[in-house]
Parts: structure tokens; sequence; C-alpha cells
């Protein structure tokens, strides 16, 4: 379907190229000499075929469109110097169609200022071989500009369309990935909600069989999952099922959990997220810290997890707590978790002040 316009586009640009030569040939007995006019053809031929060529891209290149117009004006040269202005020449004046055919091959290609160029230069030539402006239409000069003016807009008009054509295509193919990103998050969110409400639920209807009248392990109970209502909101891909039993049962030992996500895991492939929630799951699970705050590396190229915990013992004061569990959980498969530190990294921990 794109070949085909083009293949009908050049074969008659090659026909219009063609009638100009046969046109010449018919009249070689015209000019005083038929040689200059026979260069001439056989060079506007050569230039057509070139620039007719089949090529990767449309635009022609400014050296291609640089040697027609040296090669109109060698034709023009050629043609006219051999035709008596005074005389009835008839079809021997071929050039000047052939001049308008090329130029208008030109401006096609994307060249139109080389093309309108061109144009200039056929005009002056006929002015000064002629003498006369009134025989200038006489003389077929005017279709040329014409044609080029007519090829002008029209590449102006489709380059504008190509260009209305990919703003357009971007536009759609944003609009749908927003769209995607929302169906996503909605999809997401009446998931998690769910998921909160069949682990609210029984709490709720606690609450409301009681009248509120909760005893102390029930109030506890709310704070709990109260905290792990949060998680959904900020720790998003930190948690999967294991992660959340971990923390609910480290909450219950007293442990304060903190799960950041800032975003730094989205592109991790199943496998390796997997691998991410086990290990946040097992430290977790097996910490004696006091508080774990477990955050995304969000700028790391190697750490995907960091997991903090933090202790407050007689000898450090309430507000330095020390460090009783520092893990990093690499992105990939191999190994990459430092050892437990005595005290707390240069890098400021999230939530431990």
């Amino acid at each position: 379907m794109i070949a085909m316009p083009r293949a009908i586009l050049v074969g008659l640009a090659a026909l219009f190229s063609g009638l100009h030569i046969v046109l010449g040939i018919s009249a070689l007995d015209a000019p005083d000499s038929p040689w200059p006019a026979v260069v001439a053809m056989v060079l506007y031929a050569a230039a057509t075929v070139v620039s007719l060529a089949p090529s990767g891209r449309v635009r022609m290149p400014a050296g291609m469109a640089a040697a027609n117009i040296a090669v109109i004006s060698v034709g023009l040269i050629l043609v006219l110097t051999q035709l008596d202005p005074g005389k009835q020449n008839g079809y021997a004046t071929w050039i000047v169609g052939a001049v308008g055919t090329l130029m208008t091959i030109t401006a096609v290609r994307q060249r139109p200022w080389f093309a309108w160029a061109g144009i200039a230069l056929m005009l002056l030539a006929m002015l000064i071989w002629s003498r006369n402006i009134l025989e200038l239409p006489a003389l077929g000069a005017i279709g040329g500009p014409v044609w080029v003016g007519v090829a002008h807009a029209t590449s102006v008009a489709i380059a504008r369309a190509a260009r209305d054509a990919r703003l357009l295509e971007q536009a759609e193919q944003r609009a749908a990935e927003w769209q995607a990103q929302e169906e996503a998050e909605f999809f997401e969110r009446r998931m998690r909600l769910a998921q909160m409400n069949r682990r609210v639920e029984p709490m709720l209807r606690t609450i409301v069989t009681s009248e509120g009248a909760l005893d102390d392990e029930q109030r506890r109970e709310c704070l709990h999952l109260e905290a792990a209502m949060r998680d959904e909101i900020r720790g998003r891909r930190l948690l999967d099922d294991r992660v959340r039993t971990e923390v609910m049962l480290a909450r219950r030992r007293g442990v304060e959990v903190t799960l950041l996500d800032d975003g730094g895991i989205d592109e991790l492939d199943r496998e390796d997220h997997a691998r991410v929630t086990a290990a946040i799951a097992r430290e977790i699970g097996g910490t004696t810290a006091d508080r774990v705050v477990v955050r995304t590396a969000h700028d790391d190229e190697t750490v995907a997890v960091t997991i903090v915990g933090l202790t407050a013992t007689a000898e450090s004061a309430a507000d330095d707590p020390e460090v009783a569990l520092w893990v990093e959980v690499p992105r990939t498969a191999e190994p990459h978790t430092a050892e437990p530190s005595g005290r707390a990294p240069d890098e400021e921990v999230p939530g431990a002040d």
C-alpha cells in the first residue's frame, strides 16, 4: 500500500521527463547544430534518473539538488545558444519544460529553495535570450513556476500532516499508558482494600458487638491493624503474605516495624522480587531489635532493600539507639549482605529519629 503510490508518482514523473526528450528529438532540425541539444538531453536524462532513483530517505541530498541546478544551467546554455529568438522554434525550446519538471521533482523531494533557485535561473535565462518578457508565457516559462509552487505547497502540507500524525500517535500512546496505569492502580487499590477488609473485619465485628468496650489486648490489636493498613500504603512492593505475617508477629512481640517503599524495586522481575521479600520476612522474623526500618534503595544499582534494626540499651541514650541489624538485600541473586554493625551507618536511617 505504501510502494504502489510511490511507483505511480515516479512513473508519471519519468513519463513527463521522457516526453520533453521526445519533443526535443522531434525538433533537432531547428537549432544550428543538434549536438549541443543532444548533450543537454543526456545530462537532463541522467539528472532525472538519479533524482527518481529509489532512496532510503525522501529528502534529496543537497549535493544532488545543486547538481540539478548545474544541469539545467548547462542545458539552457547548450540549447538556447543554438536557437534564434526571432523565429518560431516550436518544440526546440523543450529545455524550458524540462527545467520545470526537474525542479518540480526537486521540490517534491523536499528541496524547495533549490527548486525555486532553478526556476529563477530559467526565467532569467529566457528573459535574456528572448529580450521580451511578454514572450515568456508563449515559450512555456509559466508552467514551471506553477508546478514548483504546487509541489512546494503539497510537500509542506504532507510534512505538517506527518508531524501531526506523529504527535497524535504519541498522544494516543500516552493516553493508553495513562489509562493502563490508572486501571492497574485501581485494581491494586481494590485488591488491597479487599485484603485489609478480610483482616480487619473480625475486629470491626468485635467492636460493634462489644459496643466499643475493648480490653487492653484488643486495643493493642487495633493498633497493629492500623499499622498494617499504613504498610499497605507505604510498603507497597515490600509486602507479600509472608512479610505481612512476620511483620504482624513482630509487632505483637513489641517490635516497632516501619516499611518504606520509595519505588526502587518496581522494575524487579517476579523471581527477584520474591527473593527480596523472602529476605525481608526472614530478617524481621528473626530480629531481636526494638525497632526495624525496611526501605528500598532508590538510587543504588546493586542494593534493592536496606533493613536496619535499632535497639535501645541501658548504655545508649534514648535518642541514640544502637544498630543491632544492618542488612542490604541485593537486586540480583549474588550475595551482597553486610554484616550487622554495632554503630549507625553514615547514611541517615529514615524514621530512626
